[in-house]
């Protein structure tokens, strides 16, 4: 029987507690998103999509930062683990046919990651559409990722009306509703792209460039 004082001992005393809610929310590193990938059988065509906008992803906030550097930016391992995580449930949900944003989301929740769940959640439809913020040069995360994963078709980077093709054609399953969703999400991303590159050094084109 471990004694009274030893069991006091682990419980968290108040100041515990107090660091331990101040601590900002775990971000897995490049080493743990790989474990993540091969755990969750990401293929190699998928690994290397996520590859790439995570790339893209890296250059929207370097941008960012380096053109208006008096405003406040999200962290930037955060958005380039939201970005190679942002397909975790893509290669099991070839099979079962789910939701592969929701259950990405499960997927890391389940391993403590609740920041990185919050943008595989949203990168297919964002949550918060607010363009007065994006006027004023705010971007979250999660929108920088969102916008970073609509400009990559397979592993190539192309503009928004090319993507939108992609996934007309292979999403929308020759159903109007589904067609209409889909461009009515793209009015969005359209919106996001322009106020996004009112804060960056260079133009749509240019991503991906360098």
């Amino acid at each position: 029987m471990p004694s009274t004082a030893a069991a006091a001992d682990k419980v968290p005393r108040p100041l515990d507690r107090v660091v331990m809610e101040s601590l900002p929310p775990p971000v897995p590193t490049l080493a743990e998103c790989v474990t993540l990938m091969e755990q969750y059988g990401m293929l190699p065509n998928i690994r290397h999509h996520s590859l790439v906008v995570a790339r893209l992803a890296e250059q929207l906030w370097a941008g960012l930062c380096a053109f208006a550097p008096e405003r406040p930016r999200t962290d930037r391992t955060l958005v380039i683990a939201g970005a190679l995580l942002h397909d975790i449930a893509k290669t099991p949900c070839m099979v079962n046919n789910g939701d592969h944003a929701r259950i990405g989301g499960e997927i890391c929740r389940e391993h403590g990651f609740a920041e990185i769940a919050a943008i595989v959640e949203e990168h297919v439809i964002l949550r918060n559409f607010e363009p007065d913020r994006y006027q004023l040069g705010y971007f979250s995360a999660g929108e920088i990722v969102y916008y970073a994963d609509k400009r990559v078709r397979h592993n190539v980077v192309v503009h928004l009306n090319q993507r939108l093709e992609y996934i007309l054609d292979h999403y929308g399953k020759n159903n109007p509703v589904r067609h209409q969703l889909i461009r009515e999400n793209f009015k969005k991303c359209l919106t996001l792209e322009h106020y996004l590159f009112q804060w960056l050094p260079y133009g749509p084109s240019d991503l991906g460039a360098f």
